[in-house]
C-alpha cells in the first residue's frame, strides 16, 4: 500500500508541472484561432468580406504591356502583312545596294543618277541662276522654287525625325545627307524633291514634249534609284511621291508674286531701301 500511494503521488506530481498542465484542462468544444504571445493586445479590425474579391481582382491584373492580344484586329492583320511584303520586295530590289550586289557593276551609275536629286545640289544651282536671271518673271519663278525646296527639305527632315524609320539595308548616310537632313528613310526625299521639281517645271517652263517626256521619266527613275540603292522602302518612295504633289500645289497656293520676289532679292543683296 505505501508502493501504491507513491507511486500515485509522484504521477500527480509530475502531471502538475507546468509543462502537463495543458493535460489536465477539459477539452474545448469551440476552439478559438491561436495567438501568439506577443499579439495578445493588438486586434485586427476585420475587412469586409465584399473588398476581398476586389482586391484579389487587382492583384491578378497585369499591366498593359505585358499583355498578349490574343485576337488581334483584321487591320492590325492587314497593316502587318503590308509592312512584311513591303521589306521583303524592297530587300530583293535592293540590287545595288553593295559593289557585291548582283547589279553592283552599275552601282555608280545609279548613284549618279540619285545625285541628280540631291537637295544641296538643286538649292545651288537655283541660287547661282538666280544670280544670272536679268528677267522679273525668271526671278518671280526662280524665287518660287527657292520657296519649295525649302519647303520640301525641312517637311521630310521633320517627318523623317518622327518617324525614324531605317532603310531596308543598314548604310551610313554620307556627309551631304547630314547637310540636307536626309537621315532616315521614311519619306524619301530624293522621289519627293523629283515630283516636286519636276510639276513645277512643267507648269512655268515651256519645254518641247520629248524634254517633258523625260522629265517625267527623271522623276520616276529618281524614286526606283533609291529603292535599288537600298536606301528606302517601296513605300518610302510611294509616300515620298504624294509628299512631293502637295508641295507643288501648297508652293501653287501661296504663290509670291513679282513685287514680293523684287522685295525678297533687295532685301538678300543688301540694297533694299524701304524709304524710296
Amino acid at each position: 500500500m505505501p508502493a501504491n500511494q507513491s507511486r500515485s503521488r509522484t504521477r500527480n506530481n509530475v502531471l502538475n508541472r507546468p509543462e502537463f498542465m495543458s493535460l489536465n484542462q477539459p477539452l474545448r468544444t469551440n476552439p478559438g484561432p491561436a495567438r501568439r504571445p506577443g499579439l495578445k493586445h493588438q486586434q485586427s479590425q476585420p475587412q469586409p468580406p465584399e473588398q476581398e474579391p476586389e482586391d484579389r481582382k487587382e492583384s491578378m491584373k497585369l499591366p498593359e504591356e505585358d499583355c498578349m492580344l490574343l485576337n488581334p484586329s483584321f487591320k492590325g492583320i492587314a497593316i502587318n502583312s503590308l509592312l512584311a511584303i513591303d521589306i521583303c520586295l524592297s530587300k530583293r530590289l535592293g540590287v545595288c545596294a553593295h559593289n557585291t550586289s548582283s547589279w553592283g557593276s552599275v552601282r555608280s551609275i545609279v548613284n549618279m543618277l540619285a545625285f541628280t536629286g540631291h537637295g544641296i545640289l538643286w538649292i545651288i544651282g537655283t541660287l547661282i541662276c538666280l544670280t544670272r536671271s536679268n528677267t522679273l518673271a525668271g526671278q518671280e519663278v526662280l524665287i518660287n522654287l527657292m520657296l519649295a525646296l525649302l519647303l520640301d527639305v525641312m517637311t521630310v527632315a521633320g517627318v523623317q525625325k518622327l518617324v525614324k524609320r531605317k532603310g531596308p539595308w543598314e548604310m551610313n548616310p554620307s556627309f551631304l545627307d547630314y547637310l540636307a537632313m536626309d537621315v532616315y528613310s521614311f519619306p524619301a526625299a530624293h522621289a519627293s524633291r523629283a515630283v516636286m521639281v519636276s510639276k513645277f517645271l512643267l507648269a512655268h517652263l515651256v519645254l518641247a514634249v520629248p524634254l517633258r517626256i523625260l522629265l517625267v521619266l527623271w522623276a520616276f527613275l529618281m524614286g526606283m534609284s533609291r529603292i535599288l540603292l537600298g536606301r528606302h522602302h517601296l513605300s518610302d518612295v510611294g509616300c515620298g511621291f504624294a509628299l512631293g504633289f502637295l508641295h507643288f500645289n501648297l508652293v501653287e497656293m501661296v504663290w509670291l508674286p513679282s513685287s514680293t520676289c523684287q522685295a525678297l532679292i533687295s532685301i538678300g543683296t543688301f540694297s533694299w531701301s524701304p524709304f524710296y
